[in-house]
């Protein structure tokens, strides 16, 4: 039997999307105004993390996990920059 060239043949990509889940637990001593600001927080304390343990911060738990999802469960948004990705040859620079 042969092939049907009309058939669609699977996409071979480098680039999927995946449900990403970080969970960090740290003591971190920094002054008491920083952490009332909201729109910093999180990115402080991703910076403080990053650079590691020393000794204002004090890491106890870090847990990562990343499954692939299909991609029609992501947004609309991430579809097409998926798509982009693909067409551009996979040149993320």
């Amino acid at each position: 039997m042969k092939p049907n060239p009309l058939e669609q043949q699977p996409l071979s990509s480098e680039f999927a999307v995946y449900d990403c889940e970080i969970r960090l637990k740290f003591r971190l001593i920094e002054e008491k105004k920083i952490l009332n600001n909201r729109e910093q927080l999180l990115e402080l304390l991703l910076d403080a993390f990053s650079y590691g343990a020393d000794e204002y911060m004090e890491p106890i738990q870090a847990h990562v996990e990343a499954h692939e999802i299909p991609e029609m469960e992501s947004s609309p948004q991430m579809r097409r920059q998926l798509i982009r990705l693909r067409n551009s040859g996979g040149d993320l620079g």
